[in-house]
């Protein structure tokens, strides 16, 4: 009789290297700021998202004032996808393509 194995449940972690961080992109809108209803075909693109972790270039490099959980506006022309989840909102991104930062006035 074969012995029963389990794995054990193993975690997987996309830490970016280099000048990069790593971003989940928000949900493309179906309705306008309007109220207009999308079909389901048509998305608003969105290059909006949050930060989900920063490479150790970035977070020890006081000239990049940028932190886990930051809002940010970026350029997805350089991002690469990463495979990880089933709906791919994860994208690896070079820190020069991170243009702005959402703060809120305090």
């Amino acid at each position: 009789m074969a012995k029963a194995t389990t794995k054990k449940d193993v975690i997987e972690i996309v830490e970016p290297i280099g000048e990069r961080v790593l971003i989940r992109k928000d949900e493309d809108r179906k309705v306008t700021k309007v109220g207009i209803h999308l079909p389901d075909k048509i998305e608003i693109p969105t290059i909006t998202g949050r930060i989900v972790t920063v490479s150790t270039v970035i977070e020890n490099n006081p000239d990049y004032p940028i932190q886990q959980y930051d809002r940010v506006l970026f350029n997805p022309k350089q991002s690469i996808p990463v495979d990880f989840e089933g709906d791919n909102r994860l994208f690896v991104v070079p820190i020069e393509d991170v243009v702005a930062i959402f703060r809120r006035d305090t």
